[in-house]
């Protein structure tokens, strides 16, 4: 591959500043978005009627915007908020057993300040990763429809441009890796035999030399049933580690 990974200029959708210049901007877009009238009123639904356990919290209820540290290295790519995850705190990865397998294995390897994601306020820092999604609406049935996630396209597509240190990208879940590829503009670029596949621990490195890591996402649904293991899940960021490192060494 010879392509080198453009910048991206989509237009905003409705309810967000057109074409955000900083990733502050790009979070006051994503938190004002109106988009998807389907996704507002769930999660609205969701933040009045509450779980009974966090029935004296107060949710967030809004799209849900990236975190971390805008030097980044790792982008770490999910599906979309929980409805009693970030769709409540208002963090991504924050306040769900997804959240204590992902930043377990950050703070191991050494990309978050502490092991666990409890509030945006919980002094949690990241070195050297992003985390984001595909979408920033908690979707009912965790489905976002395709013209959903085409409509939330443009803020990951802004991130991936703004988030210049990116070398490395995990992917978590088919969908997360398929609409990282879209946004990143390979998708569009790359015949369909071409495309970097999804199986968990697949690696493809990029003509721009980003390398794509697939992994199935932490959910219940796979953590439950074996299908991801703690063993598994701690390889995927290993290697990220591992990657990032010989980078760092060969740069020198």
């Amino acid at each position: 591959m010879s392509e080198r990974r453009a910048a991206s200029r989509p237009a905003a959708p409705r309810g967000a500043a057109a074409a955000p210049r900083s990733l502050a901007q790009l979070e006051r877009a994503i938190v004002a978005c109106e988009a998807c009238t389907r996704l507002r009123e769930h999660c609205r639904r969701i933040a009045r009627e509450k779980k009974r356990e966090f029935r004296d919290q107060e949710y967030w209820g809004r799209p849900v915007p990236g975190f971390g540290d805008a030097r980044a290295r790792l982008l770490v790519v999910g599906l979309a908020p929980a409805a009693h995850g970030g769709n409540r705190t208002g963090r991504v990865f924050t306040g769900d057993s997804s959240g204590d397998w992902l930043y377990g294995a950050l703070h191991e390897f050494g990309f978050a300040s502490q092991a666990e994601s409890t509030a945006r306020d919980d002094g949690l820092r990241l070195a050297d990763c992003w985390i984001t999604a595909s979408a920033r609406c908690a979707p009912p049935d965790n489905k976002p429809t395709p013209a959903e996630f085409a409509r939330c396209r443009p803020f990951l597509e802004s991130e991936i441009r703004m988030l210049t240190g990116v070398r490395v990208v995990v992917a978590l879940g088919a969908l997360a890796h398929e609409h990282w590829l879209r946004a990143a503009g390979w998708w569009g670029r790359l015949a369909p035999a071409a495309r970097p596949r999804f199986a968990h621990g697949a690696e493809a490195t990029l003509a721009d030399g980003v390398t794509l890591i697939a992994s199935y996402h932490p959910s219940r649904q796979n953590t439950n049933t074996g299908r991801l293991t703690r063993e598994m899940w701690r390889a995927i960021f290993g290697r990220a580690r591992a990657l990032l490192n010989a980078g760092a060494r060969s740069a020198r």
